[in-house]
């Protein structure tokens, strides 16, 4: 009997119905390799259009970098933020702040590792984990917008965040996102996520015109950033997402949940625990703002230095450079001072002006080093921010007569010397007008001493005197002791008829209280810059500018005017003073300049207008007191 194959022995019978014959097996086999080759095709066209896409969007991605002018990324090796510049009085207090943005640059080291990681478990979780852009965030943002038909900004990675604020626009555009993912990634890759750190603390807005942490600290706290409490960090670290909603100022109960939501996420992200993270929030948060820098009076000083830096590193710098400017600012000199002036101006009836309030200044240095410790420029900065100490050119009358009396004793002349005190007329302006100058109480004295012409002021004797040495050697010796004005080279010179600021003509005295050497103002000790360099450094100078012979001889005339001439008004002081009243015609102008000690001030009082300050205007009436009152107290350390 023939034997059955394996496959026909094992083969089952058929249904009675649906059964398959051969025929039928073949046609089903057919159809699964047809639909197992569709389904082949269709996978391979499927991978097909997706490497397409992919290079489409890369392409795109490319063709976007170049058309939506993505910035240089090498830019942020040298993060340079806009930085606070601060003036330093001399006592290293800050006396002024200039900026655009409030910030202050610190290293992640000086913030410890609890700040930073209050911001990392706030904003971004997984920082240290992408590659600077969620991809799947960027889309689920996208759609998201899409759907609603708005463009409401999607949550963004820190390194998002540093992309968009350093070096794109805050426009909320789709463009914008994708050019912030790219250069967010660029980012990533280039900086450790250390770096990028740092970068984000220094640079969000954290409310309150606070810019980065420290600013933050100093303006919610009053501190510095390392001093900061656990509590404090976690509200800091709230403020990104809505810096004015949050802003613990205004909304005391919001900002306590947003500080409860980031001390939660630390504790969750393994940072603090869960009892720390109680404790954090529990503990007061001692809000208190940083208080502005008050320096009395001090407004036209700083001016004086915001001018000089403006004009020699320019308004960018001084507002946003960060720089340190150590300056020579008294403050208590500079309390004295301009209180003195108050006093002095209010001591004193007055004419009174229509629109016009009479005016005092005082500028006070050190004759030695030149050190500028106060300036006062007039009677209030927030009226007038005209400083009349350094900015106006007054007449100086008779405090300009030393000048010329220091180049006759050089050219000769000795303080006993013998000059005529008598009526004098000279050319004028024109033939039919010639000039008779007077002296102060138009009387004479006949044969004068130049000690005696100096001590009492003798308006006569200066002018002859003039004449016996030639203008040209009075106007060099201005020259040598500082005074920059333009002269008049007549003989009206010996009377102080040409404008010169306070500042010159009170650093000219500087020459007779340092043996003949003259030293030039100094406002700035130096400036450094954000990185810690010195821009420039700022030394004593002395300049010679007549023998010590004739700065003693001149010492001793000076010391006279006050023992014993016009300048009595100003004695009293326990130590040696020295200094010369002035006046103009008709009282216009008040000056007295002097030194005792190691100060040397000068002080004016006029109207803007060169209104009259009456019949007892005289520079020794009414500055030589305000002088004293400042002296006295200078020296008495304010007591």
């Amino acid at each position: 009997m023939a034997q059955k194959s394996p496959s026909q022995s094992n083969r089952k019978k058929a249904p009675a119905s649906g059964s398959t014959d051969s025929a039928g097996r073949n046609r089903g086999n057919r159809a699964g390799k047809k639909r197992s080759s569709w389904n082949h095709l269709h996978c391979i066209s499927f991978l097909l259009f997706l490497a397409a896409l992919l290079t489409l969007f890369a392409g795109l991605v490319l063709a976007l970098f170049a058309l939506l002018d993505v910035p240089r990324i090498q830019s942020i090796h040298d993060y340079a933020p806009k930085m606070t510049t601060r003036i330093l009085a001399a006592d290293r207090e800050v006396a002024a702040e200039i900026f655009q943005e409030n910030r202050r640059v610190v290293s992640l080291d000086t913030m410890g590792p609890l700040l930073p990681q209050a911001f990392v478990a706030a904003e971004d979780a997984r920082f240290y984990g992408h590659p600077g852009v969620d991809l799947l965030s960027v889309f689920r943002a996208l759609f998201r917008n899409i759907r609603a038909g708005a463009r409401a900004q999607g949550g963004s990675t820190i390194t998002q965040q540093v992309t968009r604020s350093l070096l794109l626009s805050r426009k909320k555009i789709y463009s914008r996102k994708i050019r912030e993912a790219i250069l967010a990634y660029r980012i990533d890759s280039m900086l450790s996520k250390d770096e990028i750190l740092a970068i984000y603390l220094n640079q969000i807005y954290l409310g309150e015109g606070a810019h980065g942490v420290a600013a933050a600290a100093r303006t919610y706290f009053n501190k510095p950033v390392q001093r900061l409490s656990l509590g404090q960090m976690a509200l800091l670290a709230g403020l990104p997402q809505a810096p004015s909603r949050y802003s613990p100022f205004r909304d005391m109960p919001s900002a306590r949940k947003r500080q409860a939501y980031v001390l939660n996420r630390m504790a969750e992200e393994g940072y603090i625990t869960p009892e720390a993270a109680r404790r954090a929030h529990d503990e007061p948060l001692a809000l208190e703002r940083a208080p502005e820098p008050v320096f009395p009076g001090a407004a036209y000083y700083l001016q004086q230095v915001q001018n000089y830096v403006r004009e020699k590193y320019g308004q960018e710098m001084l507002a946003t450079g960060g720089l340190t400017i150590y300056t020579f600012l008294d403050r208590r000199l500079q309390q004295e001072a301009a209180a003195a002036v108050r006093r002095g101006l209010a001591a004193r009836p007055f004419p009174t002006q229509e629109g016009q309030a009479v005016q005092g200044s005082m500028v006070v240095m050190e004759p030695r080093t030149g050190r500028v410790r106060a300036v006062v420029g007039g009677t209030s900065f927030a009226e007038s921010q005209f400083d009349r100490a350094l900015q106006a050119r007054r007449q100086p009358g008779s405090v300009f007569k030393p000048v010329v009396f220091a180049a006759a004793l050089e050219h000769g002349f000795r303080p006993d010397s013998i000059l005529l005190d008598e009526a004098l007329t000279l050319p004028g302006a024109s033939r039919s007008t010639p000039w008779e100058p007077k002296n102060f109480d138009n009387s004479y004295n006949g044969p004068t001493t130049l000690a005696d012409g100096l001590v009492h002021s003798r308006n006569i004797v200066a002018v002859r005197l003039l004449q016996e040495i030639g203008i040209e050697r009075a106007v060099s010796m201005a020259a040598k002791l500082g005074i920059r004005s333009a002269l008049k080279t007549d003989l009206t010179l010996a009377l102080g008829s040409s404008g010169v600021s306070l500042l010159e003509m009170t650093a000219a005295y500087s020459a007779f209280a340092n043996r003949g050497r003259y030293s030039p103002p100094l406002f700035i000790d130096r400036i450094v810059d954000r990185h810690g360099n010195i821009l420039e450094e700022n030394s004593p100078q002395k300049v010679a500018a007549m023998s010590e012979k004739t700065a003693a001889r001149m010492d001793r005339m000076l010391q006279e005017v006050i023992s014993r001439g016009t300048g009595r008004r100003a004695a009293g002081l326990r130590q040696g003073a020295a200094g010369k009243t002035g006046t103009t015609d008709n009282n216009i102008d008040a000056w007295f300049i002097g030194y005792a000690g190691d100060l040397l001030a000068g002080v004016w009082v006029g109207y803007d207008r060169n209104y009259t300050l009456g019949k007892d205007g005289s520079g020794g009436r009414v500055a030589a007191p305000i002088w004293l009152d400042f002296m006295g107290r200078a020296a008495a350390g304010g007591n």
